[in-house]
């Protein structure tokens, strides 16, 4: 049996999460075929890594939520002492684009000065895919050969080997963002925490717009504990609220907004091409989504001076 965690409906794998906590080990895995998730006793012997039996019990199911999310769209460590939920974590894939857009931005904000331009743009790009895991990536990838497939647009995404249309969506979601970037230069920390938060609005979009395509799919779960948009989108306008709260404090610019055009429409374009959306095109609008925001920004920039 293959072992990882399908941190995706995307079918991007990775080795199992670790987080240590006073010589506690959780590793959390989910078989692919089944989709159990499992969760091994792996605490040590010693009284003082011994967690509390009530902590996971207590825990309110947003917050199982919300650990689950974390889990499922990031590379970052698993959250000790809270059993992830993966029933309702789309709602909260904007914060976790807060999260990740937030750590490029201080990347980029702590080489200012001392890295060329050219080389804050490239592994700002690269930590991108290194939080991620590159699974939206992939399902970008998968999307692109399946519009360019025609009828036989769900057989090619199934397909794990990358067609010509994949690759050239690969270099061109680089090229674009590396160019919205170069264009932001100075402004790039703020305009990469909001493009985040853009491109994962955009997957909420198709969940309520648009059927899910496949009957056994593996993002299928997101459709079945669907609850409406108005309920979906709660933490994340809580979590706008607060960060544009903080902007203000903070006397930061206040964001353009651009970054909404492509939530909305990047869902509703795909979805109006394919009849509806799956795992890999919930991916590409994140993908896609994204790197628009950040060239509407960069382009507002260069106009508004």
């Amino acid at each position: 049996m293959k072992r990882g965690v399908v941190t995706s409906p995307w079918g991007v794998w990775k080795q199992p999460q670790r987080a240590r906590v006073r010589g506690q080990r959780a590793v959390i895995w989910k078989e692919k075929g089944g989709g159990k998730l499992i969760r091994p006793n792996t605490c040590c012997s010693d009284a003082r890594c011994r967690l509390p039996k009530l902590l996971p019990a207590l825990a309110p199911g947003w917050l199982a939520d919300l650990a689950g999310a974390w889990v499922f769209y990031s590379v970052l460590p698993a959250w000790p002492w809270i059993t992830p939920r993966f029933e309702r974590i789309a709602r909260f894939g904007p914060l976790i684009g807060l999260v990740i857009g937030g750590l490029q931005g201080f990347f980029w904000w702590l080489t200012a000065g001392w890295l060329p331009l050219g080389a804050q743009v490239a592994l700002a790009l690269a930590l991108a895919l290194l939080l991620t895991g590159g699974l939206h990536l992939d399902g970008a990838m998968d999307t692109a050969d399946g519009l360019g497939a025609g009828p036989r647009a769900l057989e090619a995404m199934a397909d794990s080997r990358v067609g010509a249309f994949g690759v050239q969506a690969l270099a061109l979601l680089l090229l674009l963002r590396a160019a919205a970037l170069l264009c932001l230069a100075g402004a790039a920390p703020l305009a990469l925490v909001w493009a985040a938060f853009w491109g994962r609005m955009a997957p909420l979009v198709a969940m309520h717009g648009f059927p899910y395509l496949r009957e056994q799919g593996s993002a299928g779960f997101h459709r079945q504990h669907w609850r409406g948009l108005g309920a979906e989108l709660v933490p994340a306008l809580v979590v706008l609220l607060v960060a544009l709260l903080g902007w203000v404090w903070a006397a930061w610019p206040l964001p353009d907004g651009w970054g909404l055009v492509p939530a909305l429409l990047v869902p509703l374009w795909l979805g109006r091409r394919l009849g509806g959306h799956s795992g890999d095109s919930y991916g590409a609008s994140v993908e896609w989504a994204e790197t628009l925001a950040l060239l509407l920004s960069g382009l507002g920039l260069r106009l508004a001076a």
